[in-house]
């Protein structure tokens, strides 16, 4: 990785990064792991070089921005195996550069039939499971979506087959690839749950350890897997032998005699396989500042909460602020955003989420109006009231809810083609190793979405709209985004991080929108989220008269080591693209252009 030197904070929410200069690879064809390249022909940007490359080769050879995601998809699915794949689900954005519009694809896991809201209560002693034993366990497990999203946006957009797309992912899974210290850290970190379930051990645990940095990591039997999915297409999980593998794996876990846990047996049955269907819903959109922001709607909350937020800024010039006043702001629109996200929003066919008050100017106006400019509000704030007609600081409703824990793990990928094409696009397994159970003989991980549900009300008496119901999709935050400039493409970005996902794409978008950062360096900058919490958090690279100012104005930090791994691209004057990937975080990422400039 390349040493990175102080940007300017006169710019900046805090101060930032800027990268040296990156070796042209044009002369030998490879992707190196750079965080920024800019070119024509189409670009592409993820975490993993063996992922963007194969994205990219897809590209070269003729096919579209959809083509492109679904291999990169798959190979992450090989590369990322803690964070994606088959076993789980995400979300999909695509702008269509023929008819000038924004789609979207909710392909998020869904609870089984079986599954009532006291699901994760303890029959023995009446109260919410212990958060571990409901993440290791099938009970966690929920109905996984990516591979009817793949199938379902090459069908709508796309011009390969499922197993033309598939295909490079399977060459890549059965010669393996190279072992970075992140994947050796992430398998470390779960080694103790790996080692409870036969075949996750014996496939990420070779000889009983992490396999070492350097090392080529083979997983024959995800090749397999997806050469026959790519053969016999999606139905052979969702209503044949694949989904037959996964049903039982979920019922009786392959618990080694020798485990540490007991894995709770899950509820899905074969009937909740062949019930799932991806669904095609109308995005969310604000104009912020002559843009137009397109997000995830419910099920997530993605778009909803980072288009609060944006709106609620629109109050005031960012611009000319100093850092430390904008920073002030951006924390507290998040603060108030978060309130109403974790009030209203869950699944629409299970809650009536009121999204058109949500995303109006209005409710955030009324919203804005309950900032102090001079101090931070104290969580958790209550939320306000989204219904018209807005007038003042607007009403409350009730108490604030404390945000209820998310995975921190996902990834993001994005891309373009030639043609204008756009895909935003966030896959998951829930946290990092998801529920720690592979499928015996299929190379993949299970999900663990179903703890995004609610374990239990969080107020007595007050309405949870993230409780677990059959059929449910869980709440989740994130937030792949598209944004037009006079109904163009202009950026494109997303970002792993559990509900952090939805504070770093805010604040890279500020960044990059309002406070004239590059697009490199609004992704590289030390990141801040605040969540309706009681502290903020904060990575190191803060600098330390922006925390001591932001604490003058009472807002109360902690540290995280590590907030979110955006990847995104920006649409340049002239047909040129700017694809950025992390230049530190997970480990760095890969952004690539088909000709690079």
């Amino acid at each position: 990785m390349r040493r990175w030197v102080a940007g300017a904070a006169a710019a900046a929410l805090v101060v930032l990064a800027s990268p040296a200069a990156s070796a042209d690879p044009a002369a030998s064809g490879a992707i190196p792991k750079v965080p920024v390249m800019t070119g024509f022909g189409g670009a592409v940007s993820s975490v993993d070089a063996d992922a963007t490359r194969i994205g990219l080769e897809v590209l070269r050879r003729g096919g579209n921005a959809v083509d492109a995601a679904v291999a990169t998809a798959a190979a992450l699915g090989v590369t990322e195996p803690y964070s994606a794949g088959i076993g789980g689900g995400g979300y999909f954005v695509y702008y269509d550069a023929r008819t000038r519009t924004v789609h979207t694809i909710d392909g998020r896991e869904t609870a089984p039939s079986r599954m009532t809201e006291t699901a994760f209560i303890d029959p023995a002693t009446g109260k919410p499971l212990p958060f571990d034993q409901g993440v290791n366990s099938g009970l966690s497990v929920g109905v996984p979506g990516t591979a009817a999203t793949w199938q379902h946006a090459l069908d709508a957009w796309g011009t390969l087959s499922l197993r033309k797309a598939l295909d490079p992912a399977a060459d890549l899974a059965q010669r393996g690839f190279t072992v970075d210290a992140t994947f050796q850290a992430q398998t470390a970190a779960n080694q103790t749950r790996f080692d409870d379930i036969v075949p996750t051990r014996d496939l990420f645990l070779p000889g009983g350890a992490p396999p070492a940095v350097g090392s080529t990591f083979r997983n024959p039997d995800l090749a397999r897997t997806y050469r026959q999915l790519g053969r016999e297409g999606v139905d052979w999980l969702y209503r044949g032998g694949l989904g037959r593998e996964v049903v039982s794996t979920v019922q009786a876990p392959p618990v080694a005699p020798d485990a540490d846990r007991v894995f709770r047996p899950g509820l899905m049955q074969q009937r909740d396989l062949s019930a799932y269907s991806v669904i095609d819903r109308k995005p969310t959109r604000v104009d912020y500042r002559g843009l137009q922001v397109y997000g995830m709607p419910p099920s997530s909350s993605g778009g909803s909460t980072v288009a609060e937020s944006l709106n609620i800024l629109e109050n005031v010039d960012l611009k000319s602020m100093d850092a430390a006043t904008a920073t002030h702001y951006y924390l507290e629109a998040t603060r108030l955003a978060f309130a109403d996200r974790n009030r209203y929003v869950g699944d629409p066919a299970f809650v009536d989420v009121p999204l058109r008050g949500l995303l109006s100017q209005g409710f955030a106006d009324e919203r804005a109006c309950r900032i102090d400019p001079a101090h931070a509000g104290v969580s958790p704030v209550a939320p306000g009231d989204p219904t018209a007609p807005y007038e003042g600081c607007g009403t409350t409703v009730g108490a604030g809810e404390p945000e209820p824990y998310e995975g921190l793990s996902t990834t993001h990928l994005t891309a373009a083609d030639r043609w204008g094409n756009v895909v935003a696009y966030t896959l998951t397994i829930e946290q990092t190793g998801g529920s720690a159970i592979t499928v015996p003989g299929r190379g993949f991980l299970l999900n663990n979405e179903l703890t995004d549900f609610s374990f239990a009300p969080l107020f007595p008496g007050v309405p949870d709209p993230n409780l677990p119901a059959p059929g449910k999709r869980p709440r989740s935050s994130m937030s792949p985004t598209i944004v037009l400039k006079g109904g163009k493409p202009y950026l494109a970005l997303g970002s792993p991080g559990g509900a952090t996902i939805i504070t770093t794409v805010l604040q890279t978008l500020v960044g990059r929108v309002d406070r004239g950062l590059s697009l490199l360096d609004a992704v590289a900058a030390p990141r801040l989220s605040q969540r309706n919490g009681a502290a903020t958090e904060a990575e190191p690279g803060v600098p330390a008269d922006l925390r001591a100012a932001l604490q003058a104005r009472g807002h109360v930090l902690k540290d995280n080591p590590e907030i979110g791994a955006a990847t995104a691209l920006e649409f340049l004057p002239g047909g040129r693209i700017q694809a950025v990937a992390e230049p530190v975080r997970r480990g760095g990422g890969s952004a690539g252009v088909v000709w690079p400039t």
